[in-house]
């Protein structure tokens, strides 16, 4: 059995999916915040029991608190499953429950900043920017904006239809399969603002 979660978000989702990758199984609430408190409370009802032979685990960016919950539960899992792990990208996953064309992917970043990446379909068509949202405006051409960003990107550029949307992790297997078998360590998508002092 495969088990796909993702914290990286107001939403805490999770995914159980059989041998034959069909989804036997899922969860998703929009928590806000919490998710260090729900999501292995979550993970035991999913799985009543059960054990996972792969755990798929939502490696950002988005939060930082929500990545680093997320992943640190899935290297548990791992180990006391002895499953294989891997990470997925939180913005495919986004953008595979939004439109089989063309979408953007924007996530609200620290500073007034913007994380923006567009897909067609689950397949990435641009790089992941960290921008301020005239300059998220200028560099997206997808009519649908998806995301906790998609309303300030629209409202900036003028133009386009926005959705206030969560990932998932029932979408984890729809996701190409490079995107679904990333190292399980964090995506950030910025520098952590705070930096280590530099030797004189």
């Amino acid at each position: 059995m495969i088990l796909a979660f993702d914290t990286s978000t107001a939403a805490c989702t999770a995914a159980l999916f059989d041998g034959a990758g069909a989804c036997v199984a899922r969860r998703d609430e929009v928590i806000g915040r919490g998710h260090s408190e729900r999501l292995v409370p979550m993970i035991a009802e999913l799985m009543d029991g059960r054990k996972a032979d792969r755990i798929i685990v939502g490696i950002g960016p988005g939060s930082f608190t929500g990545i680093r919950v997320g992943i640190a539960a899935a290297h548990g899992l791992a180990i006391g499953w002895g499953a294989e792990l891997a990470g997925l990208s939180s913005f495919a996953l986004l953008a595979a429950g939004g439109s089989p064309g063309d979408i953007a992917v924007a996530v609200i970043g620290g500073h007034g900043e913007l994380f923006v990446q567009e897909f067609r379909g689950s397949t990435p068509s641009t790089k992941l920017r960290n921008l301020v949202p005239a300059e998220a405006a200028e560099s997206t051409s997808a009519q649908l904006v998806v995301g906790s960003g998609a309303r300030q990107l629209v409202e900036a550029r003028g133009w386009g239809e926005w959705r206030e949307a969560f990932p998932s992790a029932a979408d984890a297997l729809r996701l190409p399969e490079d995107l679904r078998t990333l190292p399980a360590k964090p995506v950030y998508a910025r520098a952590p603002d705070a930096q280590a002092k530099q030797a004189a």
